[in-house]
């Protein structure tokens, strides 16, 4: 499927901004799984300085500054991009059992499980607890496939916890997710990503978006208005398997991955330094994914 992403950001300050240091991950990534074939960002008030750079973990970064004073800031990124289909034969066939992988990792020698091991470590904003293991215990029987008990895991976080916008914000914890059964798409990518890591396997957190009206005859899924976020489980052997905890399914043609890292912390789509005279500010986003047109097997792709 090819999409335009349109995702526009304004923040109004309760006072004059004197300079403000941005940087923003807006842009879709570019592989494998989708092209992007064109990314426009636009930035109002026009900045002094931009460059972009891609950063640890592949994603494109754009940063800007502006040093002329300003009340309103208005970022918006228009994007075009290509979702390929998933592969039959991808990690969704292995036969892997979840022990085996763990011990994969544990004693990792080639370059793609040294590679993933960084992923089974704590970040900033996931932390492995005894709670988060005890959770995740029932779906890893003894013996048991990898792939089945990480879809296992993914539907029960979307039958036992409730999706309820405004529950939560970005500096919840991951306990208190874990206690309130409640949240939004970023809190169930971490729980997600915490009971995996608790178990000894690798898991990242991506960030991205859904198309925003569903096709004739399937269902509207939960996190479509705004950035959306996911999580991938590496499966040794067979590379990463992405798995959407908000909506119990693995993502296919209608995700659009922006971004990955550890967790929120690395792939936050816009932050920044400001300095300013003191005050609130409000922010308002928005986001519209379009599908343009069924994709051409034969057409080139290009990244900008």
């Amino acid at each position: 499927m090819i999409y335009r992403v349109t995702h526009t950001t304004t923040y109004d300050y309760a006072s004059d901004i004197t300079a403000a240091y941005n940087q923003a991950r807006l842009a879709p990534r570019h592989g494998s799984r989708q092209t992007r074939r064109s990314f426009d960002l636009q930035i109002d008030p026009a900045p002094d300085d931009t460059h972009s750079f891609s950063d640890y973990f592949g994603n494109r970064t754009d940063h800007f500054s502006i040093h002329q004073p300003h009340r309103r800031l208005v970022v918006t990124a228009v994007s075009e991009v290509e979702v390929h289909e998933r592969e039959a034969d991808g990690p969704l066939a292995s036969t892997i059992t979840w022990e085996d992988a763990v011990h994969q990792l544990a004693t990792a020698k080639v370059a793609a499980d040294l590679e993933a091991r960084q992923f089974v470590l704590d970040s900033p904003m996931v932390t492995v607890s005894p709670e988060l293991a005890a959770y995740a215990q029932p779906s890893f029987t003894p013996g048991r496939l990898l792939v089945e008990a990480v879809l296992d895991l993914t539907g029960r976080i979307t039958t036992e916890f409730r999706y309820q916008p405004g529950s939560t914000t970005t500096s919840t914890r991951l306990d208190e997710v874990l206690t309130q059964r409640r949240g939004v798409c970023q809190d169930f990518a971490h729980l997600l990503i915490g009971c995996l890591r608790a178990t000894g396997l690798a898991a990242r957190y991506v960030s991205g978006y859904l198309e925003t009206e569903a096709p004739a005859g399937q269902e509207k899924l939960r996190g479509v208005d705004a950035s959306h976020a996911w999580t991938s489980v590496y499966v040794p052997g067979a590379g990463w398997l992405e798995l959407d905890p908000t909506n119990n399914r693995v993502p296919a043609e209608r995700h659009i991955i922006t971004a990955w890292g550890r967790d929120y912390a690395d792939v936050s789509p816009l932050k920044g330094v400001l300095f300013s005279g003191g005050g609130g500010h409000h922010l308002d986003v928005s986001v519209d994914v379009t599908r343009l047109a069924e994709a051409d097997a034969g057409s080139p792709g290009s990244s900008s």
